[in-house]
């Protein structure tokens, strides 16, 4: 079975080709063509390392975020179940190989009759033998079979890939919603901090005449409006916490945790993506193998328009009366061989409408393997610009924060001095909390892009 590869400029699915003699093979694969896919992204690099090559503890650094990710893929649910899907699809993929062998089965019987008019006659006998059949697979119909089943097999792997990179993706994308959490009550403390220094100041300057009982007011209105978000950010603390945990297949409580301002992701990683990467992707891996399935479902509808052919034979001791003295004696042994040939004759239009049936979920499969990919594209194209852009506001976050902070002390002198009002003072401070929170959100969205594109780019399988 030959895998579908996505090559620079081309994707081209290989097709499944029906086994040793079979009756027909399969008809050329379409060609999607992929130039473009991603944009400024590279045909090929010179570099063969991907970052989804890079195990998720060399892209994820910090240790306690190592033990969360380690702890969500061990216990939680979503791998498990996962898993029992690839042991389903193991079993299916025996069933179809067994087809292949020949059955042997095993019989014996025994049996007592009376005859005659008073049933006086009494004749025992019994029966003890083996029969075996085996379907001869001229056309590829139960090789073909197993072939889907294979690809069905490894479709589930990759299903558990997926999972794994979904469960090390929302672990990690949690974890920094957490310290980003955590960073917004310091920076909301701090300032309260500051307007409560500022309501005092407020009060000193009533009482020597300097500003109205308005402006106190107003400085503490503020400083009660700041001390009221705390409690919706503690209550989103407590709710991130408690996600967390469900991915950790614990019970809710704390997560040990470390600060947002130590988080950063590896050095010299660089926005261009090769198209070449792509093809790591759990998803487009499914997609893959779901056009093999078909194609060889596909086969296995078209060899079912043929003959078959079996081979059976049996071997029996038949015992009469006399019990078992001389049972096994030759002259008492049956054996036979025999071949048959089936041809569909009547039931023939339903074979036919089965191989249009799967000739259409082949096509469907094609279509959904080019549009997965083109997703794909899309989505690296899009998470790598935002990431690119999120490294670029960085430095011009802090330029604003550190105006703002030069502005809002000098609206505090001037106040002293009597050059400015109150609201001036309020909204030097108000506008350098916003530049703060803005700061904390540039961090998570840095970090939350760097996962995604990790993600993305089929990352946490290893």
């Amino acid at each position: 079975m030959k895998a579908l590869q996505i090559v620079p400029g081309v994707l081209v699915l290989a097709g499944v080709l029906c086994s040793c003699s079979s009756y027909q093979n399969l008809s050329a694969p379409p060609k999607v063509d992929a130039s473009g896919l991603v944009r400024e992204g590279k045909a090929d690099t010179v570099d063969t390392t991907s970052v989804a090559d890079l195990p998720w503890k060399s892209w994820f650094a910090d240790p306690k975020l190592q033990a969360l990710v380690a702890q969500a893929l061990d216990s939680g649910t979503n791998v498990k179940i996962a898993l029992s899907r690839v042991e389903a699809s193991e079993a299916s993929l025996g069933s179809a190989r067994a087809a292949q062998f020949p059955s042997v089965t095993a019989e014996a019987g025994a049996a007592h009759t009376r005859t005659g008019s008073t049933l006086g006659t009494v004749s025992q006998s019994g029966t003890l033998g083996f029969s075996a059949s085996w379907e001869l697979d001229l056309w590829g119909r139960l090789s073909s079979a197993s072939k889907a089943k294979y690809a069905a097999l490894l479709e589930s792997r990759e299903y558990v890939n997926l999972v794994r990179t979904q469960v090390v993706a929302s672990v990690a994308g949690g974890y920094y919603q957490l310290l980003a959490l955590d960073k917004e009550i310091q920076v909301t403390q701090e300032t309260i901090e500051l307007l409560e220094k500022n309501a005092q100041t407020m009060a000193s300057l009533k009482q020597a005449g300097s500003v109205t009982e308005a402006a106190v007011e107003q400085t503490n209105a503020t400083l009660y409006a700041t001390q009221l978000s705390l409690f919706s950010l503690r209550q989103q603390v407590r709710e991130q916490e408690n996600a967390l945990c469900i991915l950790l297949g614990r019970k809710p409580g704390p997560v040990e945790r470390a600060s947002l301002d130590q988080e950063e992701m590896p050095a010299g990683f660089h926005t261009g993506v090769p198209v070449r990467a792509l093809a790591r992707r759990p998803d487009v891996r499914q997609a893959e193998l779901a056009v093999e399935v078909a194609y060889a479902t596909t086969d296995v509808a078209r060899a079912s328009l043929y003959p078959t052919f079996a081979i059976t034979s049996s071997s029996t001791f038949l015992g009469l009366a006399g019990g078992l003295d001389g049972f096994f004696s030759p002259e008492n042994l049956m054996a036979s061989l025999a071949a048959s040939i089936t041809q569909p004759v009547f039931n023939r239009a339903a074979l036919k409408a089965n191989v249009k049936s799967a000739e259409a979920a082949q096509k469907e499969a094609v279509l959904n393997f080019s549009q997965t990919i083109l997703a794909a594209g899309q989505e690296v194209s899009n998470i790598a610009f935002q990431y690119g852009q999120s490294q670029e506001k960085q430095e011009l976050r802090q330029k604003q924060i550190a105006s703002l902070q030069k502005a809002s002390e000098a609206t505090e002198l001037l106040l002293a001095a009597g050059e400015v009002n109150y609201l001036e003072v309020l909204t030097a401070r108000q506008n350098l909390l916003t530049a703060k929170l803005d700061q904390i959100s540039d961090q998570l969205e840095r970090l939350s892009c760097g996962v995604k594109l990790y993600q993305a780019l089929g990352g946490g399988v290893r």
